[in-house]
């Protein structure tokens, strides 16, 4: 290739790994995916490092767990300091461009003490996580949201253009529908088998899509990066006309869930299930036909997926281009008799991902399926190595997935994903203070560990319960595993996160005190020799 590849990164937000064909839903068929699949190399252990959308897209912008940028909950802001994708990919020589979604809130007060203007070039790159802003789309203008910010977003303004009327057209005819001759919200669950009022073609994902292909159309020769990140199927649970009424209850898999759920010995897993959205979830009159509908956003986005490959062949860019296609997190959809995503089960924290590589030395590996257990803050690190730079950066604490595109091999025997459940109302039912409600989830090979800080934790063998139905943490059976999956979770917690200096100089540095004239308990000029000695033998 005569320069280096471009990077078109594609998420979905709230997307179930399961929820794809290539990754075995009997009903719900996605060609476009399964061809990308075919391909490339698609992952089936994929883990996000939250399951929620900020905590979980500032992990993957920045390259590092929740835990080390902080952002943990929705709306918090990312610190002004941390580095996200594009302080690593533009000294690479690559533009790192936005079309959609990110979640992404800026720290103004941190900002404003640097005294970094957001208006600025370097403030609006530090306030947009990186990118530069071709079109950012949020996916939810609230009514009560500043004006400006509804009338501001550019898809409103496309939305007045085609004759769409309202103030807030993407909520009165984007996420709305008509029952009865009257306008129903989205929110509405009862919406959910009805078609949006917009017509398809100017609904959400062909929007964002079309969007994709100009901003191509408009980069030069300069590497580029574009995160295309589509709002759906992230709720409200309504499609327009006809993927609305694709699917109906017959395609509709049943909730995993149990009976014994309904018991657990796990406070926070029952508060979960007392919310509002749980409970809606877990009445079967509610789930089918907002899974139908769910199932239909899907269907249609693969369908957009399919116009998206197809300007890419037309341009030529499928020889030059890493495509990667993941989602942001999960959703239960009534498994564990759970609405929403937020707990850490598996139809939560596990995300597709499939990655095709342009270069000739992967050729022999296309259409593959990894089982390495892999994370999201793994894409930065692999951007990265492709633009030929340094993927083990201090600041990085995801590991390049490059070996695997090619069949080599990476070393991680866990993943953690993180939720802090602070802003839940069942957080003071339980008496935990604020800065007790973080979760994290540990998982390995075969054994998962939910751990809750102030109850037992749940624990779960993957291989011979793949629905998570047996919570096995207080079986004397499984006390030696429990105890490995804790000190893994310790090791991780307590690690040093060092962004600024490299291990291999800190490993320069040990011990060479004398070295650097610090003579600290030497006590006679033969006592510095042999210590100088010492080191310099070391």
């Amino acid at each position: 290739m005569a320069c280096k590849p471009n990077i078109l990164f594609i998420m979905a937000d709230q997307l179930r790994a399961d929820y794809l064909s290539c990754y075995g839903h009997p009903a719900l068929k996605t060609p476009n995916l399964d061809w990308l699949a075919s391909i490339g190399v698609r992952f089936s252990r994929a883990y996000a490092q939250s399951a929620v959308c900020g905590p979980a897209r500032m992990s993957v912008y920045t390259g590092r767990y929740v835990l080390s940028h902080g952002a943990s909950l929705n709306d918090t802001p990312l610190r002004q300091d941390e580095w996200t994708i594009g302080d690593h990919l533009r000294p690479l020589g690559y533009r790192t461009v936005l079309v959609g979604k990110t979640h992404m809130r800026a720290d103004l007060e941190g900002m404003g003490k640097r005294k970094i203007d957001p208006a600025s070039v370097e403030g609006s790159l530090v306030a947009e996580a990186g990118f530069e802003t071709y079109s950012r789309e949020e996916g939810i203008y609230l009514d009560h949201w500043p004006a400006e910010k509804r009338f501001g977003a550019d898809y409103n303004r496309y939305l007045r253009d085609r004759g769409y009327s309202g103030a807030n057209p993407w909520h009165e005819w984007v996420n709305s529908v008509e029952i009865d001759g009257e306008v129903v919200s989205g929110w509405m669950l009862e919406a959910s088998p009805y078609p949006a009022r917009v017509r398809e073609e100017d609904s959400e994902t062909p929007y964002l899509t079309n969007r994709a292909i100009e901003c191509i159309d408009a980069m030069g020769d300069q590497p580029w990066c574009i995160h295309l990140s589509y709002i759906k199927p992230h709720w409200p649970y309504v499609a327009p006309a006809p993927y609305h009424g694709l699917f109906n209850a017959n395609d509709v898999l049943p909730a995993v869930r149990s009976a014994d759920e309904r018991v657990t010995q796990n406070p926070v897993f029952a508060g979960f299930q007392r919310r509002r959205v749980s409970r809606s979830f877990s009445d079967e009159k509610v789930r089918v036909p907002v899974v139908a509908a769910y199932m239909g956003l899907v269907k249609q986005l693969d369908d957009q997926l399919g116009v998206l490959f197809a300007a890419l062949k037309a341009r030529g860019l499928f020889e030059n281009t890493l495509i990667v296609f993941t989602s942001d997190h999960g959703d239960y959809l009534g498994d564990h008799w759970l609405g929403e995503k937020e707990f850490l089960h598996e139809p939560a924290i596990r995300v597709p991902l499939i990655i095709v590589d342009p270069r000739e030395q992967t050729d022999a590996f296309r259409g593959s399926v990894s089982h390495a257990l892999v994370e999201s803050i793994d894409l930065l690190p692999t951007f990265v190595e492709l633009g030929e730079g340094d993927p083990e950066h201090p600041r990085l604490e995801g590991i390049s997935l490059l070996p695997l595109l090619s069949g080599g091999t990476i070393e991680r025997r866990y993943s953690f994903c993180e939720y802090d459940y602070a802003t839940m109302r069942f957080r003071r039912e339980l008496g935990q203070p604020i800065d007790k409600t973080g979760i994290v989830a540990v998982v390995g090979a075969r054994w998962k560990m939910i751990a809750c800080p102030g109850f037992e934790p749940l624990l779960f063998d993957l291989e011979n319960d793949p629905g998570e139905l047996e919570n096995r943490s207080l079986d004397p059976q499984c006390a030696a595993i429990r105890n490995e999956l804790e000190a893994a979770l310790i090791d991780w917690a307590l690690r040093p996160r060092r962004v600024t200096e490299s291990d291999e100089n800190v490993e320069r540095r040990t011990d060479t005190q004398v070295t650097r004239g610090i003579k600290l308990g030497i006590r006679n000029a033969n006592e510095l020799a042999v210590a100088l000695a010492e080191e310099a033998g070391q």
